[in-house]
């Protein structure tokens, strides 16, 4: 450049161009030092000294180091002198000035402390006086001095408050404030990355450098920031060393001294690479960082990186300037990423040797850097690498998908509780399962379980988590989950802490959203009173609790009023497909009835103002479906279900039916079903949707159809009360004229609809009064089993006879009861035992201890005490075992009659002698030592061999005429005996029982596979599934883990829970629970027409077809036409059968004797499906076929049964004595089924 002359070469002409020679200066950008190229265009001799001088400058090298680079627009230093010392100087002088000032302040301040220290005692000894003074009555003006000093004072205070709460992070304004000076921290970082690709100084422009300009309104910024937190420090020496306050003493100041000088330079910005270290921070109160693990590798990143870069800015720094002794000769062009390649390669001692550091003050700082680079490598990386590989791999949150509903799964969550959930609850037979499963479990899954989820891709998700963490529950949106349900572990070992940790989730669950929808899985039934005291359990809402204790003993106590019960009903909710089998064995015909569950499906309007009884044959006949039960809404709006209701009762307008079927899509015929599109339809698949319009019923609510035909609040009918406005009477006129519903007369409306509204007594006439002893209505309180004849109860003059000073039935009305006995009166000896012989009783065999867990024996007891027995058709319980464990569960017994307790133990064959077990009607054997032991095939080693040891025993024929009239599961009026001498429940079995394999027994066990060690001559497969193996078809043997398919069953029906809670409970209802929940136990009530008619409701009983109203039935009939005689004849439903295992092999004669069509007959064959009608061929998956070993020992039955033993056939029956009736003119002998007496005998 002609005019800048540089290096003190500039030249000589006048006019500094003339005809001198001329100067070319170029920049050497990578040296980041100028030099000069000295060229003559045209020599004379007139200037040759300048010539000459020119040379001399070139041949100068030390002179060239001194150039800067320039710009036309900006003078710089005629003599090319660096500036950087004066940026550095900026800094120092700031850095060190104040740090002397501060050091000054506290030195001054010391000595004036030291000095003032007398003085101090001086002014104390005054304000002593002043006080006394003042107690005189002297005042004395306080010293102004004093009062300026304390205005200042407070003035400084509220100052230093006001800055700390602006940079703090308290506050939105601090926030703001940190986050924003974060920021521009972060902006001012990457401007210098822009300008490292320029000189490390370099002459620019402050109105026309853009960067420059930015960087400077930045570093304003920085210095007022400063300032407040100089201002809130408490500690100014400690501030002013910290490393935020160096980053900016090193980097503030030089950007005005570069405006002052019109040139920049790079020097010590890299600094602003340290507050990245504030990162973690500046998330944390974003509210984005809130584990440990995020903000520890948080932390460790940006310490890592921070130094990093700020290592690689000062080698960039003093490698590109070179060393100033050396007159920075010695630099080298390096590029800032070159530096930062430069620093990682060292750090990891990698160190390729392609960049390295040249000047003295580079390799110095290298020296240094290696021992803490390496260091913090080392440690760091590895550290960053665990966190980053630790990182939950199931920690996302889930994402609703648009019109699919999703439920939330959590709790004991394990390979083999979410395959039998997810087998049940996916099973291809429900219709079409469009809800997607979120499994939440705070354990990552194993590789067995995260192949199940892979599996099932599609409709399952899994986040680990809790549910008791909020944010976890956000995670899974449990707020706009259609449920939640609660895995428990049933194999755990100790059942109340399982509980309570289910309880607290339930809590936890209620507390994020009260209005999610909850059903869990409970161990212990004195828990389920916890659930109670949470406000938001609403049972109403769909809430449940499922008890498995409480099932699992209402189970096994079924069958033993009905043996195999048990059994058929698990295969009832259990979701299993159809098992073809081509053999004609046993298996072929329990897996028609086990590939059957129970659905729920609305009626037809078709049914409308029918009996119950008229569409349960047809849907029997027409539709091959088999109904069991309804679901009715009362007047008031109340839901009850009824099972085998009577002809009394008009099926109503969208009325729920329960149906045994073996997939969902044969119920929906139930739905279509039209009597003038499907009357002559004889296919029931044909059975489909057709295009009739129902505009009347589809439009109308129940309540306004059920007030058609009568009103409820005067009795009337609709045309009669003044209860409803002319206009609304006219339109009902109209529709009855063109719909007529049903048969239901005027003079009948009030009795009939009032009985389910207000639950009040009709009337009898006295003649029906004296013969039939009075009669109940149905319960006041929901769910129930109700009596379905009509609703009658005593009258008044046998009410006023009652005994009303005795308790016989609990407060409900629905148990027997008595009152409490101390447990040293119903233990018996063994002596005494064998004096008292037992006979027609139930033996249960429990092991226990007093460290065992309480197995909750009143469970067992309650169905078995149910009040719709008679006092003398309950079976006596014996329960044989260690003392010690029954006085803790005797508090929940000591309310019940007839039951006596043998202390001993069931391996005992003298103890079990003594309680004539082999007169019992059921044997039941439960331990409560399960779940104590870890090896799973060792849990159930004290039932095994209890069992063992009871088919073992041999028992003699010398009992006498007591053990000959022995019966057992024979209902009353089918012995010929007087019923007060004989057991009411059963068949007649044989004379006496010679070996123990005879007797009935039924096994609880824990581990499903030790099924295989209670028959040691059967032919199951170890790896058979429970519901495959022989005991568990024949009603020996029960698992706990059959009542896993409930959750999916109550999830997608909540309906079914009530209806098996009420098959096999006896009664109990959530009312009932509220009151054990309050007292722990049953208390006593008197007899009143309202508890009485709670007795009035429907059991399951097995009658033998051997002899009966029944017997033709009994060798060779059809199933249909017991099912339409049972239903037509005596109001009952038959839904099962129970008949002996392959008893047509036995002997060819009995093959040859099953030729009727249509049923399953007493020996089934071939031969009977092939001769059945085409329209009752899907009605044989119905007909749940249970196998029983009866007769002769159980190693002999393929040859060996005995030719007296026959089928027994499961039936649900009201209470009526309208039945009573009709069979007592059928058979004269005795009632199927005697009247209630209102008066029993003494408990």
């Amino acid at each position: 450049m002609a005019n800048g002359g540089g290096g003190g070469g500039g030249s000589s002409g006048g006019g500094g161009g003339g005809g001198g020679s001329s100067l070319r200066m170029s920049s050497n950008i990578h040296a980041n030092h100028l030099s000069l190229d000295a060229s003559s265009s045209s020599s004379s001799s007139s200037s040759s000294s300048s010539s000459s001088s020119s040379s001399s400058s070139v041949h100068e090298p030390k002179m060239d180091a001194l150039i800067i680079p320039v710009t036309m627009e900006v003078p710089c230093d005629s003599r090319g002198q660096r500036m950087w010392w004066a940026f550095l100087a900026s800094s120092m002088v700031t850095f060190f000035g104040g740090l002397f000032i501060i050091l000054l302040w506290r030195t001054l301040k010391y000595l004036w402390t030291v000095c003032c220290h007398c003085g101090g005692k001086t002014k104390e000894a005054q304000k002593i006086n002043n006080g006394s003074s003042q107690a005189d009555g002297t005042l004395k003006p306080v010293d102004e001095k004093e009062e300026a000093v304390a205005a200042e004072v407070g003035w400084m205070t509220s100052v230093k408050d006001w800055a700390g709460v602006m940079i703090s992070a308290q506050t939105l304004t601090g926030r703001v404030l940190v986050v924003l000076v974060f920021a521009l921290s972060i902006g001012a970082l990457v401007i210098y990355f822009i300008d490292s690709s320029n000189p490390i100084e370099s002459c620019q422009n402050f109105y026309k450098d853009f960067t420059l300009q930015i960087d400077m309104a930045f570093n304003v910024f920085f210095l007022l920031y400063f300032g407040l937190r100089f201002i809130a420090a408490n500690d100014k020496l400690w501030f002013w060393l910290e490393v935020n306050s160096v980053v900016d003493f090193f980097t503030v100041p030089p950007v005005f001294v570069s405006v002052y000088l019109n040139r920049s330079w790079l020097g010590l910005r890299f600094l602003r690479a340290l507050r990245l270290i504030q990162f973690s921070e500046i998330l944390q109160f974003l509210n984005i960082l809130k584990t440990s693990n995020s903000i520890k590798l948080v932390n460790l990143l940006s310490i890592f990186i921070s130094t990093w870069l700020t290592a690689a800015g000062f080698i960039h720094l003093v490698e590109n300037s070179g060393d100033p002794w050396e007159n920075f000769q010695n630099n080298q062009a390096l590029t800032y990423w070159e530096c930062v390649y430069l620093l990682m390669v060292t750090m990891s001692t990698v160190g390729y040797g392609d960049v390295y550091a040249k000047t003295t003050l580079g390799r110095l700082f290298m020296v240094f850097f290696i021992l803490g680079g390496l260091a913090m490598f080392a440690s760091y990386v590895p550290e960053i690498i665990e966190l980053i590989g630790n990182r939950k791999k199931y920690g996302g949150s889930y994402s609703a998908v648009s019109g699919r509903k999703h439920i939330v799964v959590c709790g004991h969550i394990t390979l083999e509780s979410v395959s039998n959930f997810l087998k049940d609850f996916l099973h291809k037979d429900r219709d079409d399962v469009n809800v997607e499963i979120v499994f939440l479990h705070n354990i990552s899954p194993n590789l067995e379980l995260e192949a199940l989820f892979k599996r099932h891709f599609t409709q399952v998700e899994f986040y680990q988590g809790s549910v008791l963490n909020p944010h976890d529950l956000a995670r899974v949106k449990i707020e706009s989950a259609d449920a939640c349900l609660i895995l428990a572990n049933k194999y755990c070992a100790d059942p109340d802490a399982e509980d309570a940790s289910n309880i607290m989730r339930v809590i936890s669950i209620k507390n994020y959203h009260p209005k999610i929808r909850i059903i869990t899985q409970m161990l212990q039934y004195h828990n389920k009173a916890h659930l109670l005291n949470i406000p938001s359990w609403n049972w109403k809402e769909g809430d449940d609790a499922i008890c498995l204790a409480e099932l699992k003993l209402g189970f096994i106590a079924q069958s033993c009023l009905a043996q195999g019960l048990s059994t058929m009903l698990a295969n009832l909710f259990s979701m299993r497909s159809f098992i073809k089998i081509e053999e004609d064995t046993w298996q072929k015909y329990y897996l028609e009835g086990v590939s059957n569950e129970m659905y729920t499906e609305y009626l037809s309007s078709a049914f409308v103002g029918l009996s119950f009884p008229t569409v349960c044959e047809l849907c029997f006949v027409k539709l091959k479906l088999l109904m069991i039960a309804i679901e009715y809404k009362s007047a008031n709006r109340e839901s009850r279900i009824l099972i085998n209701p009577g002809n009394h009762l008009k099926i109503q307008e969208g009325t729920l039916g329960f149906f045994i079927a073996s997939d969902a899509k044969e119920v929906k015929r139930a739905f279509f079903y039209c009597k003038a599109c499907h009357d002559d339809i004889t296919d029931p698949k044909r059975i489909k949707k057709c295009g009739c319009k129902r505009l009347i019923y589809s439009k109308m609510s129940i309540y306004k159809r059920m007030r058609r035909a009568c009103c409820f609040d005067c009795g009337r009918s609709e045309r009669d009360c003044s209860c409803m406005s002319g206009r609304v009477r006219g339109n009902v006129d109209t529709l009855e004229r063109a719909f007529p519903l049903s048969s239901v007369s005027v003079n009948d409306c009030s009795t009939s609809f009032r009985a389910f509204e207000d639950e009040q007594p009709s009337t009898l006439s006295p003649k029906k009064k004296q013969r039939n002893g009075g009669m109940r209505n149905s319960p006041n309180s929901s769910p129930k089993l109700m009596r379905h004849d009509p609703l009658l109860i005593p009258g008044n003059d046998q009410i006023d006879n009652m005994d009303s000073n005795v308790k016989k039935y609990d407060s409900t009305g629905m148990f027997h009861w008595c009152a409490p006995k101390e447990i040293e009166k119903v233990i018996l000896t063994r002596s005494e035992a064998a004096m008292t012989v037992l006979s027609g009783h139930v033996v249960v065999c429990i092991f226990g201890d007093v460290s065992s867990a309480l197995i909750g024996l009143r469970n067992l007891v309650m169905p078995l005490r149910a009040s719709n027995f008679h006092y003398h058709e309950l079976k006596h319980i014996v329960f044989v075992g260690s003392i010690e464990y029954l006085k803790r569960e005797w508090e929940t017994l000591h309310n019940f009659p007839k039951v006596s307790i043998l202390p001993g133990t069931p391996l005992s064959r003298a103890d079990l002698r003594a309680v004539n077990i082999n007169l019992c009607d059921m044997c039941v054997i439960l331990s409560a030592n399960q779940n104590n032991i870890d090896d799973t095939s060792l849990q159930d080693k004290e039932c095994i061999l209890a069992s063992l040891n009871i088919k073992s025993m041999q028992f003699d024929d010398s009992i006498g005429v007591l053990q000959a009239n022995s019966q057992g599961f024979t209902p009353p009026g089918m012995d010929r005996s007087s019923p007060d001498n004989s057991p009411v429940h059963g068949m007649l079995r044989q004379p006496s029982i010679t070996t123990g394999v005879n007797i009935p027994i039924i096994t609880e066990l824990v581990n499903d596979t030790n099924v295989q060690f209670l028959d040691q001559d059967d032919d199951d497969d170890p790896d058979t599934e429970l519901y495959l193996t022989q005991p568990f078809a024949c009603g020996t043997a029960f698992a706990v883990s059959v009542l896993d398919s409930l959750m999916s069953a109550t999830y997608f029906n909540d309906n079914i829970l009530t209806l098996i809670r009420t098959l096999v409970t006896g009664g109990a209802t959530p009312e009932l629970e509220a009151l054990i929940a309050e007292e722990n136990a049953l208390r006593g009530g008197y007899s009143t027409p309202q508890t009485l008619a709670n007795r009035d409701r429907c059991r399951v009983a097995q009658l033998a077809l051997l002899d009966g109203p029944f017997a033709d039935l009994g060798d060779g009939g059809c199933y249909g036409d017991l099912f339409c005689k049972a239903l037509k004849t005596y109001n009952m439903l038959c839904f099962g059968i129970y008949r002996l295992r392959d008893a047509h092999l036995s002997t060819p004669s009995q093959c040859t004797k099953s030729k009727k069509s249509s049923s399953v007959h007493s020996i089934p064959s071939t031969a009977n499906r092939q001769n059945r009608p085409k329209s009752r061929e899907s009605r044989d998956k119905q007909n749940a076929t249970r196998m029983n070993r009866m007769g002769q020992a159980e190693k002999k039955w393929f040859t060996d049964e005995p030719d007296n033993a026959y089928p027994r056939n499961i039936q649900i029956k009201p209470m009526s004595t309208h039945m009573a009736n009709q069979i007592n003119q059928y058979k004269s002998t005795s009632s199927l089924i005697p009247p209630i007496r209102e008066v029993e005998d003494e408990c």
